[in-house]
């Protein structure tokens, strides 16, 4: 009896196992599969921040497995080199895109849209106006209008989308029959970017638009910034750029005068990459690099002419500036003189600014309670013990001259022999009486006089 009963049981569990495929079968249907729906919010102004944030949410997108990406759009616009991150980004995407436009979708907000192989838009909502204007509202020349019109051309073709329609959005001068013949620029409604094959459909939330996609069972993952990311979106925003420059400059030349402190190049090291990775290209940081590490090279290494410091200078202000511009690689047909003469004149006065604060602040900082607590206030002097090392024919208080430029180490020559030297505190010139103070890593330590 025990076995029939065992062999009951077992024949029981296999028909409960099987009974739903058997039933699926013949009705014909398959046992729903849930997709993975990953979304993003672009709720405000295109601007760095928010394509480093869409950048980190693709990533993020491809490291779950999303099956589509689903964009929530309401935007007024924003910086196009931003836009067109954001559009490159979409256009490769190896998951499928879907943006839904939650009222506006305009100027770079366009851009962005039709990059997206689906479109949805609720009722009353608006795609175009997507002509490049100033701080002030007013159209930029034809130069930048022919620009972001190749570039929407591009996108709308990329998409299967006509091409006029996204021109038209740009220039007034395009009239489409039917479409655009008032000679102003371009905005569809809803209605009509349905008609234009810009709209696959109207929806009020995000459940109706992946209705409509007939995605019913689906685990949808919403990005959320971190306040790590809010943080920085603030810092790398444009309008910064010049008070970021600021920092970072005032921090290395304040570590440079005052070496060992850390807080300055800690400063100075927190403010590149915020001020880079909002602005700038691989190329571009590059030079701001190897700007730094000349002028470097020019203080401590190899003081005399100055071929190093003044490359380093020159290639500093370059990186700094360019980076500043709107460019697309080394293409800079999109920069107007206006352009360049503005991001020149934020760099300079940044550096202008920085040397002033840091060199009237200096005095100031070093004196104060806060910094006295940071430094050793002990003197370590012979009597309590401290030796330093020596060399030979030379002893404190001995009398030479400065046979090159001290910025702050070069060469002295003490009698008839030339040493290695350092001096107390800033610089000392060629030709400079000097003398001996003591001694340290095997270098004289020498004052002018």
């Amino acid at each position: 009896m025990c076995r029939k009963h065992l062999l009951l049981f077992i024949l029981i569990h296999c028909i409960t196992l099987l009974l739903p495929e058997i039933v699926h079968a013949q009705s014909g249907t398959s046992p729903a599969i849930q997709e993975k729906i990953y979304r993003i919010d672009i709720l405000e102004e295109i601007d760095p921040g928010i394509a480093r944030q869409v950048s980190k949410a693709m990533k993020e997108a491809e490291k779950v497995h999303a099956d589509r990406i689903l964009i929530r759009l309401n935007t007024y616009g924003g910086l196009l080199d931003a836009a067109d991150s954001i559009r490159t980004l979409f256009l490769n995407s190896r998951i499928p895109t879907i943006v839904f436009i939650d009222n506006n979708a305009a100027s770079a907000g366009a851009l962005i849209s039709i990059a997206c192989e689906r479109i949805y838009m609720r009722q009353g909502g608006s795609i175009g106006a997507a002509t490049v204007v100033n701080d002030k509202a007013e159209a930029l020349p034809d130069k930048y209008q022919s620009y972001m019109r190749s570039m929407m051309r591009a996108t709308a073709e990329a998409r299967k989308r006509n091409p006029q329609i996204a021109e038209a959005m740009v220039d007034p001068r395009i009239k489409i029959a039917g479409v655009n013949d008032s000679g102003k620029v371009l905005t569809l409604t809803t209605a009509e970017a349905i008609n234009q094959g810009y709209c696959n459909g109207v929806a009020s939330t995000v459940k109706e638009v992946l209705a409509q996609e007939a995605i019913t069972s689906y685990q949808l993952i919403t990005f959320e910034p971190t306040w790590i990311d809010k943080v920085i979106s603030f810092l790398i925003h444009p309008a910064l750029s010049g008070v970021l420059i600021l920092i970072m400059l005032g921090g290395i030349y304040y570590e440079l005068q005052h070496p060992g402190i850390g807080f300055p190049i800690l400063a100075a090291m927190v403010a590149a990459p915020l001020y880079l990775e909002g602005l700038a290209a691989n190329w571009e940081i590059l030079m701001a690099v190897i700007g730094i590490i000349l002028i470097v090279v020019e203080i401590f290494v190899i003081p005399g002419f100055g071929v190093a410091g003044i490359s380093g200078g020159l290639l500093l202000l370059i990186g700094l500036t360019v980076s500043l511009l709107h460019n697309n690689g080394l293409d800079f047909s999109p920069v107007s003189n206006i352009n360049i003469f503005s991001a020149l004149a934020t760099v300079l006065m940044s550096m202008v600014g920085a040397l002033i604060m840091f060199i009237l602040g200096s005095k100031v900082f070093a004196s104060s309670p806060g910094f006295q607590k940071m430094v050793l206030q002990e003197s370590m002097t012979a009597s309590s013990g401290y030796v330093t090392g020596e060399i030979p024919g030379i002893s404190i208080g001995m009398i030479g001259i400065a046979t090159s430029f001290l910025r702050p180490s070069g060469k002295v020559k003490i009698g008839d022999v030339i040493y290695a030297a350092t001096c107390e505190s800033g610089y000392i010139e060629e030709g400079t009486r000097v003398e001996v103070i003591g001694m340290l890593n095997a270098q004289v330590l020498v004052k002018s006089i």
